[in-house]
């Protein structure tokens, strides 16, 4: 049972990371990011290119793999999706069409051989007589703190309150002078960082290829909807229900059914309760 609970926390938290990124986008600029899971393997393919190609140490590299996925969400939303923001179709395609160039970019730099990238801890750690990966406890730890500082963050501050202000109402913000614009980037950076520590944290226990993206873009998706569309908390609490339930379908029943747990929740919530857990369409 304590195997199931560690791991089932690890398994949580990496989803957690990767859906409040993605919910933190759609509740501030009202878009569906289906670039988001590129983030993800952008994080782990930058983590293995500075570690093991470039040399540099892990912590610096896992720093600078987290700084370049941000500006990469930055840029993005300037030059891409700022444009066509006011149609919810184009920003699918756009960001549908940077996912599927991006896979296609990492798979013709890296090949498609599968990449090791390097673990904080690389022995097992005893808890309570379990032995559990010390990597995932690393994840776990920083997962944590992670998402608490940015909840602090939003809570806090004076950009988090802007940032809450144009999720609320983006017109009446702006008429105030919020720079909606600004707010918009800096909300895909964190969005994208997010993503991108996800990838570099679990990239030491997962396999890292150029099609990685597809798998936390889906769950992503999966627990966004679950947990009510644009609300953190939900996100968080659809994380740990999706989290736990693959942990447990794995352990004590078969570890090739994991994938169907996220379509499964999704199912259920769309016929049993259409708004999600939380039961707030938008709301940080």
């Amino acid at each position: 049972m304590l195997t199931v609970l560690i791991y089932g926390a690890v398994t949580s938290a990496i989803f957690a990371m990767l859906a409040v990124g993605f919910t933190l986008i759609f509740g501030v600029a009202r878009i569906l990011n289906l670039a988001h899971g590129t983030f993800y393997a952008l994080g782990a393919y930058s983590a293995f290119a500075l570690t093991t190609i470039l040399k540099v140490p892990l912590l610096p590299a896992a720093i600078l793999s987290v700084a370049f996925v941000a500006l990469f969400g930055i840029v993005m939303e300037r030059v891409l999706v700022r444009p066509l923001r006011n149609s919810a179709l184009a920003v699918l395609m756009i960001t549908l069409a940077v996912a599927l160039t991006m896979q296609q970019v990492l798979f013709l730099v890296f090949g498609s051989q599968s990449k090791n990238v390097p673990a904080f801890i690389n022995h097992p750690v005893t808890i309570h007589g379990v032995s559990v990966d010390g990597q995932r406890l690393v994840a776990l730890s920083i997962a944590i703190v992670l998402i608490a500082s940015l909840w602090l963050f939003i809570h806090r501050t004076r950009v988090g309150s802007a940032i809450l202000a144009i999720s609320q109402d983006a017109e009446a913000a702006q008429y105030m002078g919020i720079p909606s614009n600004r707010i918009f980037s800096l909300v895909m950076g964190l969005s994208a960082a997010l993503a991108g520590a996800a990838g570099v944290i679990a990239a030491p226990f997962l396999t890292v290829r150029p099609t990685m993206d597809l798998v936390p873009m889906i769950t992503a998706f999966s627990v966004v909807i679950v947990g009510g569309l644009g609300s953190i908390p939900g996100s968080i609490l659809a994380a740990l229900i999706i989290g736990y339930s693959e942990t447990i379908v794995a352990f004590y029943w078969n570890p090739q059914w994991t994938g169907a747990i996220s379509l499964i929740a999704v199912l259920l919530t769309l016929v049993l309760r259409p708004s999600g857990l939380m039961g707030k369409p938008i709301s940080l």
